[in-house]
């Protein structure tokens, strides 16, 4: 019942306030208008679609990561329930996203709806119009989703599940109004993570709410671990909309405008509701989280449901302003660069603009700044227990975010989408140098010692979910060394040579996904070959050196093709920008390549260093083991050894084995296992079969802190 109100109010508020207001998107462009079923009729399925979108979400969300699954890794009954329902409303946000395919495109040739639905039309057109492509890979992400929660039985599918269903905002986030004009790039990074905190704050407080009306029977133990887990994710999600919304709204109207204007009314409604509902929250935290805890959901039940109707009107209020048009501010028409980068350049790349030429990458430049900061509360958290842990590996980690931030947000980021030199050297950092220094961090080590563990009664944490993804099968997969390396070196080739770049330059989420693949692949690349952290596949050193080897010849021509390539890439759109320092495009091209060459080999060189260390400190821990061995047993090995050649130079017939009572004589100490060093791996940490064993407790930290201190 709870879910039917909120859908039904989401979509009367959306079609109501676009019905009263007279908003006509295309009228006030001088375009035809498409009549009154499709304006109002738009919003209204909108509205619907993303209401199921979110209730999807949290449904998800709580099979994944709120409540837990049984001792044999299904799930229970609570995690069950969830992804049925979620199977229901995923029906809705699919068919609601499959309607909104004819009504945009109705929409946008200004033509009632009956008009496009033919087959034939739809086929030509879709592909045309970015609005109607989106909602078409929404559609297809939902049914995905469908068949997911039908089919899913096991915790680790259910993560992948939630995955898949954590897609479904983006198409449509990453080419709706905020990609298009000035500032777009500041608006649509803005927008998309506004809509993810969104969804997760919606989607999960209705699926709490859920478990605790229902009448599972494990529906009290998973209460007591869903709601203080989703209290803390809460807050994350309103201070992430609070921020996002205030940039969004800032970059699309000046302050002086929002009063006066349908556009500004709806901003200041959407505000007033966000702090409403931060009020509920913050009265959540301190009745009704306990007490649901605590198996009294009463309070929670009520206060949340009044919650959940302010949320359905607030999703209805941001389809409405999505549909509303921004006023006038008399600024005046916005330059070529504005409209194509969303921001203006007004000089070359000078040392000086490419140092502080700064504009904040909401992206990229939140997560680095977000990365130091966890791993810097691990390290203190570490400290205050008493535990060492080793000063270059944070150095390694902090300078690795500082170069992920620089990359992105200092003038490198706004050269790097208009000059191809600049974008080469971006894609240098983002995928040797920042990859090199996040792996010699050792975040995963570090984790599993900060994070407390479940232990064998308690609920599955961060820390087991940790352990689960670092010895899974898809790990194991994706750094096998045959993925790697062709991943690493080959999707130089593909993206460069293939049209794929060329196509992706107009496109800003095209460039925040070539980011995102640079650091994945060099993050993959690199893990196993000098990474700190135990990795799902352990190679010997040499193996390591030999692929590191093999990257090498591949690395270097891909910079050679380029600087001998006679066409330009993407030259359409580099020529469209008119750079004045720019005058040939052919010629930075071949900068660019020079740069790709040059500044590759320096983190491999980097890399080789750090192999012959890691290397060399394998050997002094392996001679300390066996000196160690040696002293308790009285060098029993190297005598046997050397009997051993006393009966092949003599010929004398071998020895039978004797059990273990009769080979210890009386003064002979027996050498028991726990008396030997706990083995690490030659990348400094605790090898994968050790970790397993310790899924259900936690990482001998005394142990761990005497081995760095003898590092």
């Amino acid at each position: 019942m709870l879910i039917g109100l909120g859908v039904l109010i989401a979509v009367l508020i959306a079609g109501g306030i676009t019905a009263m207001s007279g908003a006509r998107p295309l009228a006030s462009l001088g375009l035809p208008d498409p009549g009154t079923l499709t304006t109002i009729g738009l919003p209204a399925v909108r509205a619907a679609a993303e209401t199921f979108m979110v209730l999807t979400l949290g449904g998800t969300l709580l099979a994944a990561f709120l409540v837990p699954p049984q001792r044999s890794g299904y799930l229970d009954v609570s995690g069950y329930r969830a992804l049925r329902i979620a199977s229901w409303t995923a029906v809705g946000w699919t068919v609601a996203a499959a309607l909104l395919i004819p009504l945009t495109v109705a929409d946008a040739l200004g033509r009632p709806v009956s008009d496009v639905l033919d087959l034939r039309l739809l086929v030509d057109l879709v592909p045309r119009l970015s609005a109607s492509t989106s909602w078409g890979f929404t559609a297809l992400i939902a049914l995905v989703v469908v068949v997911g929660c039908r089919t899913v039985l096991t915790w680790g599918w259910s993560v992948v599940l939630f995955g898949v269903a954590l897609l479904g905002p983006l198409p449509v986030t990453l080419t709706g109004h905020s990609a298009s004009g000035g500032s777009h790039d500041i608006a649509t990074n803005s927008l998309v993570l506004h809509v993810l905190a969104a969804s997760l704050w919606v989607g999960g407080l209705v699926a709490v709410l859920v478990l605790a009306a229902g009448r599972a029977p494990d529906r009290l133990t998973g209460l007591a671990t869903a709601v203080p887990r989703f209290s803390r994710l809460a807050l994350v999600c309103w201070t992430a909309l609070a921020v996002t919304g205030v940039v969004n709204a800032l970059v699309r109207i000046p302050i002086a405008a929002l009063f006066g204007s349908t556009y500004g009314l709806l901003i200041l409604l959407k505000t007033a509701a966000l702090i409403v509902l931060g009020a509920m929250g913050a009265a959540h935290r301190r009745s009704s989280v306990d007490a649901a805890a605590q198996g009294r959901p009463g309070a929670l039940l009520r206060l949340g449901g009044a919650e959940v109707v302010l949320m359905a009107a607030t999703i209805g209020l941001a389809v409405a302003l999505g549909r509303s048009a921004t006023p006038d501010t008399g600024e005046g028409a916005p330059s070529r660069l504005e409209v194509v980068l969303g921001y203006d350049l007004f000089g070359p790349p000078t040392p000086a603009a490419l140092a502080f030429g700064w504009r904040f990458d909401l992206i990229f430049g939140t997560a680095a700044l977000a990365m130091a900061l966890c791993y810097v509360l691990g390290v203190l958290r570490l400290r205050r227990r008493g535990d060492a842990w080793p000063v270059g590996r944070t150095i390694a980690w902090l300078a690795g975010c500082a170069a992920l931030l620089i990359a992105t947000s200092s003038g490198i980021g706004p050269y790097g989408h208009a000059m191809f030199s600049v974008h080469m050297a971006e894609h240098m950092i983002l995928s040797m140098l920042v990859p090199i220094l996040l792996v010699l961090g050792g975040p995963v080590t570090l984790a599993l010692r900060a994070l407390p563990p479940a232990g064998r009664t308690g609920p599955p944490g961060p820390r087991e979910w940790l352990l689960a993804g670092v010895h899974s099968p898809v790990a194991r997969l994706l750094t096998h060394p045959l993925v790697t390396l062709p991943l690493f070196v080959g999707s130089y080739y593909l993206l460069y040579f293939s049209g794929l770049f060329a196509a992706a330059l107009p496109e800003h989420w095209a460039h925040v996904v070539m980011n995102l693949h640079f650091l994945l692949v060099g993050s993959l690349f690199f893990w196993p070959i000098v990474g700190i952290d135990p990795a799902p596949r352990r190679l010997p050193p040499a193996a390591r050196l030999g692929v590191v080897f093999a990257s090498v010849p591949f690395h270097a021509f891909f910079g050679v093709a380029l600087m001998s390539y006679n066409s330009v890439i993407g030259g359409e759109y580099y020529r469209s920008l008119g750079l004045p320092w720019v005058p040939n495009p052919l010629d930075d091209q071949r900068l660019g390549g020079g740069l790709a060459w040059a500044s590759g080999e320096i983190p491999l060189l980097l890399v080789v260093v750090v192999l012959l260390i890691q290397w060399s400190r394998q050997d002094e821990r392996s001679a300390r083991s066996a000196d160690r061995r040696a002293e308790v047993d009285g060098d029993a090995e190297l005598k046997a050894y050397n009997a051993m050649l006393s009966r092949l130079a003599t010929g004398t017939a071998p020895l039978v084995a004797q059990s273990d009572e009769s080979e210890c004589s009386p003064g002979h100490t027996k050498v028991d296992a726990n008396d030997v060093e706990e083995p690490s791996d030659d990348q400094g940490g605790p090898t994968p079969e050790g970790i397993a064993a310790g899924q259900g407790s936690s990482i001998e930290d005394g142990n761990a802190a005497e081995v760095d201190r003898r590092r």
